[in-house]
């Protein structure tokens, strides 16, 4: 079954205004602040999802954009302002950087009540794309993973990174498939897997390997030679395989930037 990602997006964040206008009642408004130093197409695609959800909120984006020649010490300057800043409430500096910075160090510099989202090790909050995937899981009834074979595809920083260590904290060490597993080894864990969540950004799931019932949950994406986004899968190919699958777009994505308000709101409250 297509797990509609847009409809448990917009539940969520029916939820969530009403929280906001909660807060505003109280004098509360939720700020934060975006921080850009790559400026390409995919990046203002992901900053302009971020605003439109805060305005449907009825939340407050500030976006700041720096050049990318920025140095370590000037974007540290800013972060540590805005920690400092008792009007901003949730604190994202976007990703990728330029390579003078070193994203592990602004990470540990937002401070943990304001790192929405969520790469400081000590942050309050759950990465945004990890914790979408389990929102999405449970959406569809599994809310126990204890007993669930669960195999993550690739681990990048940004998605691939964030579910495994996630689930780890939830005391579930998943399989991890990255470029040094075999095809055969794949072949075995994918036929083996109840959950597959992949975040690779390219086709990599063979149908012939997944077993009949698997859920599966595509974080990754790219544009194809036609100019369309896929994900890592081909839906057709799938769709009669899986018990519930995630289509892209209209799947993870929406989540992922509905958990990013979700977190927000949730800094917000703790003001109070």
């Amino acid at each position: 079954m297509r797990i509609d990602g847009k409809q448990i997006a917009s539940e969520i964040i029916s939820s969530l205004k009403e929280r906001v206008d909660k807060l505003k009642e109280k004098g509360i408004t939720p700020h934060f602040l975006i921080v850009m130093l790559i400026d390409d197409a995919q990046t203002e695609s992901y900053i302009k999802q971020k605003l439109l959800r805060t305005e449907e909120i009825g939340a407050v984006a500030i976006v700041k954009r720096l050049p990318n020649t920025t140095t370590q010490e000037e974007l540290l300057r800013i972060i540590e302002n805005a920690n400092k800043d008792s009007e901003i409430n949730g604190i994202i500096v976007q990703r990728p950087m330029p390579k003078q910075i070193n994203e592990e160090v602004i990470a540990e510099a937002v401070v943990p009540e304001k790192d929405i989202d969520g790469f400081n090790p000590s942050s309050r909050f759950g990465v945004p794309v990890a914790i979408a995937v389990m929102e999405i899981l449970k959406r569809v009834g599994i809310e126990q993973l204890d007993g669930k074979k669960i195999t993550v595809i690739g681990k990048g920083i940004t998605a691939g990174k964030p579910t495994i260590e996630h689930l780890g904290k939830l005391g579930i060490e998943p399989n991890v498939i990255d470029s040094k597993t075999t095809e055969e080894q794949k072949k075995e864990i994918l036929e083996n897997s109840d959950i597959v969540i992949s975040a690779v950004g390219k086709k990599v799931i063979n149908p012939e390997y997944l077993k009949q019932g698997t859920v599966v949950i595509g974080i990754g994406m790219h544009i194809n030679e036609m100019g369309k986004l896929k994900g890592d899968y081909e839906e057709d190919e799938i769709k009669d395989i899986a018990s519930y699958y995630t289509p892209t777009p209209g799947g993870v994505g929406p989540v992922n930037v509905t958990m990013l308000m979700r977190n927000l709101v949730e800094a917000s409250e703790l003001t109070k």
